[in-house]
């Protein structure tokens, strides 16, 4: 799980979300509740926009207020940073995995629901492996 800090301010009767990791990322909302469940929404759009632009996706930052990247969104940033680091391209991961260039591109996608076994594929392709828990929803994250 990717947990990114958020500011949240008091912007005269709404509630502005900044975040620290994402100088791009501003959202509002009504609330504290709302501007929270915008931010994810804002974060995300974030990432594909950084994605698309072929630009770092920073590690998450330390903060009191942090917002969690749905799973699927979480294990295709934490590819694209691999793949980053390693500096292997598009092309390069479609060769080692057989696939054509528009399958990379779906399972790099953000807003594509691909499977879960694609992007496990993805990874090992790469030399990572995926590892996924459950915890309790009561921790501290």
């Amino acid at each position: 799980m990717l947990l990114f800090p958020v500011s949240l301010q008091d912007d005269g009767g709404t509630v502005l979300v900044t975040s620290p990791d994402f100088p791009e990322l501003t959202t509002f909302g009504d609330d504290r509740d709302e501007a929270l469940a915008r931010a994810v929404d804002a974060l995300e759009e974030a990432i594909a926009a950084r994605i698309s632009a072929r630009q770092e996706i920073p590690e998450p930052s330390a903060g009191e207020t942090r917002i969690a990247l749905p799973t699927l969104t979480a294990v295709k940033a934490l590819l694209y940073q691999a793949m980053c680091e390693q500096e292997i391209g598009k092309a390069e991961l479609a060769r080692r995995l057989g696939w054509h260039l528009p399958q990379v591109d779906r399972v790099l996608d953000v807003h594509h629901s691909s499977r879960l076994d694609r992007l496990d594929m993805a990874l090992s392709a790469i030399g990572l492996q995926l590892e996924v828990r459950a915890r309790d929803t009561g921790a501290e994250a």
